[in-house]
């Protein structure tokens, strides 16, 4: 299987980022979405290896006729397309619609003493969160690709600071970690991506979408290790300027040993992260081999 190890970034120089900020708070989104339609994204298809694994995904995981998957997958990257549109809108102050679902199971964590962990994936745009609702009762921490865009951390520093948010990147001494573990027992609350395996390569191999994949440990080990609660936060769109905010707890049995909590967290995640991936199936954005197959 092709190595999992993530090292994306946000595709763009500096310039390009700053040059498309200054155009969004002059123009509607939707001139960029029908002109990245239209002129970007069938170059993509045909030029990056993304439309040929997405064209797969959508032929082996959801069985669609090549005609349909071949649209599917246009329809993918159309989708990727605005959720990083929406995010450079969002630098440059463009407001959308923000609904949350569940969001009494987050408010009743974070009214606790303790702290607790989400687990998020590259579905929809979960930084979408992060800009539009304020951590008013504690301190939230994100766990980040250290290796991103100066131009892209740059402006995530300057919204997450006005929502009380705090960034650590992965650091390759594996420096993160001390620093997740004080956020934690200060009663912080900790934002993981849990399907991608960046910094470790150990992993726990789940059942998802009818076939095996693989999953990053950390994500469910650190919860575990210390007894706290999880919820899986997926940020959908679901309208051209809307998004929802999808809170769902996650079960795991803290009485069993801590390798069979591990492996009955990862359970509780992949499950809920099927239901979300199959209610939105062109919101996957994993553009990478994922199954063993």
């Amino acid at each position: 299987m092709a190595d999992k190890q993530w090292e994306g970034t946000t595709y763009g120089s500096s310039w390009m980022h700053r040059t498309l900020i200054r155009i969004l708070r002059l123009c509607d989104v939707r001139l960029l979405y029908v002109f990245s339609a239209v002129f970007v994204i069938p170059v993509c298809l045909v030029g990056r290896p993304g439309g040929g694994i997405i064209y797969r995904y959508f032929r082996q995981r959801f069985n669609y006729s090549p005609l349909k998957a071949a649209w599917k997958s246009y329809v993918n990257h159309c989708q990727f397309s605005e959720v990083v549109i929406d995010r450079f809108a969002m630098y440059a102050g463009k407001n959308f619609d923000i609904k949350v679902e569940g969001y009494e199971h987050f408010r009743k964590l974070a009214e606790r003493p303790e702290g607790f962990v989400q687990l998020s994936a590259h579905v929809g745009n979960y930084e979408a969160a992060g800009y539009n609702l304020k951590a008013e009762q504690k301190r939230f921490n994100a766990l980040v690709f250290s290796g991103e865009k100066d131009s892209v951390m740059n402006n995530r520093n300057k919204m997450f600071a006005e929502t009380n948010i705090r960034m650590i990147p992965v650091s390759p001494d594996m420096s993160h970690l001390f620093v997740i573990d004080k956020a934690l027992c200060d009663g912080e609350t900790l934002s993981m991506p849990a399907d991608r395996m960046f910094g470790s390569n150990k992993f726990v191999e789940e059942e998802f979408l009818g076939a095996k994949a693989r999953f990053p440990m950390g994500p469910f080990s650190v919860p575990t290790m210390l007894g706290l609660d999880v919820l899986a936060v997926n940020v959908m769109k679901t309208s051209r300027k809307g998004y929802t905010i999808f809170v769902t707890p996650l079960t795991y049995d803290k009485t069993l040993p801590r390798k069979q909590q591990m492996l009955d967290l990862a359970q509780s995640y992949v499950k809920e992260l099927e239901n979300i991936v199959r209610r939105y199936p062109t919101q996957w954005y994993n553009y990478f081999e994922f199954w063993n197959t």
